[in-house]
């Protein structure tokens, strides 16, 4: 073999071996489906605007969608598989039953676009883009969706209930949770500013109300036992925002400061711990709360996605097909 051979044959091999090696998120592309669904986002978005319309609290509950999903198995769209002899549902998860909502949204949107681009876009997609969308229909930040993704053929119920962090988490708990998926400590703190919207279950807050602890404003604590008794009404909701609950804004931190978060791993933000400056930071700066949260979902939202030849695009959401 002479020498311009060996070279050629050498720089092939080192090609093969990069593509071969290239993380699978380089793959997705805010244009993925520009050729082959390019009406995909506005399909998306007049859906997901109708539902919140319909609703305004639902645009909180498709960005928690979203992030549960990302969090068990990457950005997979696992979380909306139906229990099925093979599959242990995400949905019965402790973090997720009786809790999670929206399903039926995402269902609705992937039905319209099928209607227009059959077997092309994916629910994983539909989530991601849902979520962007829900943030923006009430006030909230956009960002740049990265498109490509494929659902997943599996669910992982345990892993739901390992990964998922829950309402009683500690700071160490998660940030830890949060590194864990490759999330720094700041976009937790940003991501935890969903917060500002949405609303939360009566059992899921109680003991924080009536702990008479330090960290809570007792005031605020009084008025949250009126829709909470020590006994009953387990699933009351409260708004997880007092001051402005239907407003995506940064109030949430400025609640924090005040001692008015409602759930504990709310409050643990701003609790002397390392978090605090980022809390007070955005407390002060609205535009760079906003900023950071559109970023921080952008990194959620590359979690470990199936592409390529891997997953599949499922007809409907909830099944194989």
């Amino acid at each position: 073999m002479d020498s311009i051979s060996f070279f050629r044959n050498a720089i092939v091999s080192i090609l093969v071996f990069v593509l071969l090696h290239t993380p699978c998120e380089a793959q997705l592309s805010p244009s993925f489906y520009s050729s082959t669904c390019p009406n995909a986002l506005r399909i998306i978005r007049t859906s997901i605007r109708q539902a919140v319309s319909r609703e305004r609290r639902m645009a909180a509950s498709l960005i928690r969608l979203h992030f549960h999903d990302c969090f068990v198995q990457g950005c997979d769209a696992s979380i909306l598989l139906d229990e099925t002899p093979s599959i242990e549902s995400e949905k019965t998860a402790f973090p997720n039953v009786n809790s999670v909502r929206g399903y039926e949204v995402i269902e609705a949107a992937k039905r319209e676009v099928e209607r227009k681009c059959l077997g092309v876009v994916s629910c994983a997609d539909i989530l991601a883009v849902a979520a962007r969308d829900a943030s923006a229909a009430v006030g909230g930040p956009s960002w740049t969706v990265n498109l490509g993704r494929r659902d997943s053929t599996t669910a992982s119920r345990s892993v739901a209930n390992t990964d998922l962090p829950g309402p009683f988490s500690d700071l160490g708990t998660l940030i830890s949770a949060f590194a864990n998926k490759g999330l720094s400590a700041r976009d937790m703190v940003a991501l935890s500013g969903a917060h500002t919207i949405g609303q939360a279950q009566c059992f899921l807050f109680r003991r924080r109300i009536y702990s008479n602890g330090t960290d809570i404003d007792a005031g605020f604590a009084s008025t949250r036992r009126r829709r909470c008794p020590t006994n009953s009404g387990d699933n009351n909701l409260a708004a997880l925002d007092l001051v402005t609950p239907n407003s995506f804004d940064n109030n949430y931190f400025k609640n924090l400061m005040q001692r008015k978060g409602l759930l504990q791993s709310d409050q643990v933000l701003f609790g002397g711990g390392s978090t605090d400056s980022i809390v007070s930071e955005y407390s002060r700066n609205p535009r760079t709360f906003l900023s950071d949260f559109g970023n921080a979902m952008i990194k959620m939202g590359d979690i470990e996605p199936l592409t390529g030849q891997n997953g599949i695009i499922r007809r409907i959401c909830s099944a194989i097909n």
